[in-house]
């Protein structure tokens, strides 16, 4: 039996330990930040905050303490908001170990460092504890309600080391919940992170009343400059074909669960960016933090990412969305084999 510690109890997280608490196979540890959700699930089994109505099975174990939750663990799987990575596994390693596998479950870049969050998790451990981690990165299109109660699901667990990636596929996956391995960390990893914002800008064609033509035409040029940052970086175009380029982008922009798509309705519809916020009662989208981080890193590597920029504008400078449709669509003609 496996001794698995979930870092974060958010609605992915808190899904994640049902799917694998349901398994009957793990002892599994979740910790959260808040301790009325550790003592909701205790008394409840229960997420009343992030994921209402759903039960969490009795081999999942709540606590607040970090330590008792990393105490003896074989697989640390992390699903912390991107901005809370760095400092949480700087508060983790003195309960780390090199035996231990991290797989990361977060879908967003570092904002100051632009960089992913397997890259965040090597960086700490490296100086922390003097180890460089075995590390996978799980993502694919996921509505983390949807897979709490059953729906079958289909992810990608992405590793460079082949053994790691098979061991996760074999822990994690049963009848409703199936991981296909991959060795490109770097593309499925930016996949998850950078669909986010063009969800936004979907949701963004969503609030100003357009039509299905609209947001047909803003999937594909979206996956069009991901691809473009994912090559860039190092990592493969055949990957966005797949759960976690196009399963996961086509899923966050049209689907009704996505938050990253809702921010970019209550922005067409003319809200201002902290009064959503506000109004998302501690859901977070991830797309609002990736989006600086995404421009940074197309910017110092010469990546054009139009749909990225304007999005950028939109959060930033409070760019009117209607001008930022505009511009995208009077920029100068090409050929589509050019971009």
């Amino acid at each position: 039996m496996s001794r698995i510690a979930i870092i974060g109890a958010g609605a992915w997280g808190t899904a994640l330990s049902i799917i694998l608490g349901r398994q009957g196979a793990h002892s599994i540890q979740l910790w959260a930040h808040e301790k009325e959700i550790c003592d909701s699930i205790a008394a409840n089994r229960t997420n009343p905050i992030f994921l209402p109505q759903q039960l969490i099975p009795q081999s999942v174990n709540p606590t607040n303490s970090l330590s008792t939750a990393l105490h003896d663990a074989d697989i640390v799987l992390s699903v912390m908001p991107s901005q809370h990575c760095r400092r949480l596994f700087q508060e983790m390693s003195p309960y780390l170990n090199h035996k231990m596998i991290f797989v990361s479950a977060t879908k967003g870049l570092e904002r100051d460092a632009s960089l992913r969050m397997t890259e965040v998790i090597a960086d700490v451990l490296a100086d922390k504890c003097n180890f460089a981690p075995g590390v996978a990165a799980l993502s694919g299109p996921s509505f983390a309600l949807e897979a709490a109660r059953g729906d079958p699901t289909a992810l990608t667990i992405a590793s460079t080391d082949t053994d790691l990636a098979r061991r996760v596929q074999r822990e994690f996956t049963d009848s409703r919940f199936r991981l296909y391995t991959n060795d490109d960390v770097i593309g499925v990893e930016l996949g998850g992170a950078l669909k986010n914002i063009i969800a936004m800008a979907a949701g963004v064609c969503s609030g100003l009343g357009l039509g299905h033509n609209s947001i047909a035409a803003l999937i594909t040029r979206g996956l069009a400059e991901i691809a473009r940052l994912v090559m860039a970086c190092g990592g493969r175009q055949e990957t966005m074909a797949g759960l976690a380029g196009l399963g996961d982008l086509v899923l966050t922009c049209t689907g009704e669960l996505s938050r990253n798509r809702s921010v970019g309705i209550e922005l067409g519809r003319g809200r201002k960016l902290p009064e959503v916020i506000e109004s998302m009662h501690g859901m977070v989208a991830e797309g609002i933090f990736t989006t600086e981080a995404a421009v940074g890193l197309a910017r110092s590597l010469n990546v054009d990412m139009p749909i990225t920029n304007q999005m950028y504008a939109v959060l930033r400078h409070g760019k009117p969305p209607i001008e930022a449709i505009h511009e995208l669509m009077t920029r100068s003609t090409k050929s589509e084999d050019q971009c």
